[in-house]
């Protein structure tokens, strides 16, 4: 990272998103990404516009030949952290395509014209970003228990929205302009689940496990329904790369809803066991 966008970042944090120098009086947040080969958190400083109430952020590169590394990051890993100066949340970073796309970057360059400059200088068409605030899902209650609810619910909220997304385009033959949203939402939910199921497996169980022996025979059911659910995870995601543009067939649709009747009566049986003996150990 450079030591401007460092000292900006620095200023930003420490003034409730105000920042003076070349960026005082704008509209500034702060997009953690995770890096596509690194892994690490990536933030940088970058102007938005809104539409509606979500936040729009523009990969212009100051109109260079190649898109900021951010991008890439956000296309390989769509969920990322979103600062504002007054709250801190998680989102779905979706580049908006087609006619969509040019609708939003008129939109912005009404806005700032300098836009429309940096356009001119490259033969790239220069991305148009919506941070979409993730579900958020009240857990009524703290510690693991409602930790494992709120995953559970940002789960099969996530989900529930990419069957709308994959139902919708079948149902329009295709052509309904939601590849990206369809793309980055899908991503986020495999990646999530990926991460939850590993952390499972690698903390969590092997601790209840040993609090609770008897328990040893529910823990290996769940340890097998993870290892399909990831073989599932592996076929749509597969499936969603094999994707044609815009194109979409029953294929997928067929992989989305034979994953939403899996996990959801996985979470269903993880919720009955564990819940009554996570509120124990809490209580």
């Amino acid at each position: 990272m450079s030591s401007f966008n460092q000292n900006v970042i620095e200023e930003f944090r420490a003034n409730a998103g105000k920042v003076g120098g070349p960026f005082e009086g704008a509209e500034l947040l702060l997009l953690t990404t995770t890096g596509a080969r690194s892994g690490k958190p990536h933030t940088v400083p970058l102007g938005f516009l809104r539409d509606g109430g979500t936040p729009l952020v523009v990969a212009s590169a100051a109109g260079a030949d190649r898109h900021p590394a951010w991008y890439h990051n956000l296309l390989a890993r769509p969920l990322v952290q979103v600062e504002t100066g007054t709250e801190e949340y998680e989102a779905v970073a979706v580049p908006a395509s087609g006619e969509r796309r040019e609708e939003l970057f008129a939109q912005v360059v009404r806005a700032e014209p300098g836009y429309g400059e940096y356009q001119v200088r490259t033969a790239r068409v220069i991305p148009v970003v919506a941070l979409q605030r993730t579900h958020e899902v009240p857990d009524g209650e703290g510690g693991i228990a409602g930790k494992l609810l709120s995953v559970h619910g940002w789960l099969r909220a996530q989900l529930a929205h990419v069957r709308e997304l994959a139902g919708d385009r079948v149902r329009e033959g295709g052509a309904a302009p939601l590849g990206l949203q369809l793309r980055q939402h899908c991503l986020a939910f495999c990646h999530t689940l990926e991460f939850h199921h590993r952390s499972e497996d690698a903390g969590l169980f092997p601790y209840l496990e040993q609090q609770h022996p008897h328990m040893r025979e529910f823990f290996r059911r769940i340890g097998a329904e993870h290892a399909v659910i990831a073989r599932l995870q592996e076929e749509l995601v597969r499936a969603l790369d094999a994707l044609s543009g815009d194109s979409i067939g029953e294929g997928f649709s067929d992989r989305v809803e034979r994953m939403s009747r899996e996990l959801e009566s996985h979470l269903d049986r993880e919720e009955a066991q564990l819940l009554p003996v996570l509120r124990a150990l809490e209580g």
